[in-house]
């Protein structure tokens, strides 16, 4: 599937001077993003991809893909994508490897008839909040400032591109230490589906 993208509007040479630094950040470091199970796949303005691994699991598997397109950089930011690092193909949402799980505080606990302390004290229940959002009919996406999905959804129209640009907040590395933060560095083991299989046939004692 081919994700269509806006044209480029802001002078190619400008973006195109961002993302070669962006790419020269990661580079610079390469080896050490290595040992972490990041790798560089592609690099081509304005497009890269980063495959991610879990090196800490044993066979360390190759989680996912992380496709950058870096249009219109930065008066616009970054769209970013889990993909499959093989087909390079957007996961669909029943797909995702991981929905990047963020614990969160709820609301205070309150149990009836029970004294609680002063608001301050009052526990808190946490609860899991997927950073990995999808709506019908639409591509998973990233929900974080900094990512072209993120702004471009009318449920964010109030936090800005503008606002959180300053802070870095389209970075390349700084959105795959989101990635490997929530995604890859909780990861502790494999699931196994043991399935049975016929592999002859059960008998009794054969006749006399």
């Amino acid at each position: 599937m081919i994700v269509e993208q806006p044209a480029q509007s802001v002078d190619p040479a400008v973006s195109h001077a961002k993302f070669d630094s962006e790419i020269a950040d990661f580079r610079a470091l390469a080896t050490q993003y290595g040992a972490r199970g990041w790798f560089l796949a592609e690099a081509e303005f304005p497009r890269a991809l980063v495959v991610l691994a879990a090196p800490q699991l044993k066979p360390p598997p190759l989680v996912t893909g992380v496709s950058f397109d870096y249009t219109d950089y930065d008066l616009r930011p970054p769209s970013v994508r889990l993909v499959n690092a093989f087909t390079r193909e957007p996961w669909r949402a029943e797909e995702l490897p991981t929905n990047l799980p963020r614990r969160v505080e709820g609301q205070p606990l309150v149990i009836q008839g029970l004294q609680m302390p002063a608001v301050g004290a009052m526990p808190r229940i946490l609860q899991q909040q997927p950073l990995m959002q999808a709506y019908p009919g639409g591509l998973p996406f990233l929900c974080i400032a900094g990512v072209r999905e993120y702004h471009d959804h009318p449920a964010h129209s109030g936090d800005l591109w503008e606002i959180h640009r300053p802070a870095g907040a389209g970075r390349l590395i700084r959105i795959l230490e989101i990635i490997d933060t929530y995604g890859l560095r909780p990861l502790t083991g494999y699931n196994v589906n043991l399935t049975p299989q016929i592999v002859g046939y059960a008998q009794s004692e054969p006749p006399e």
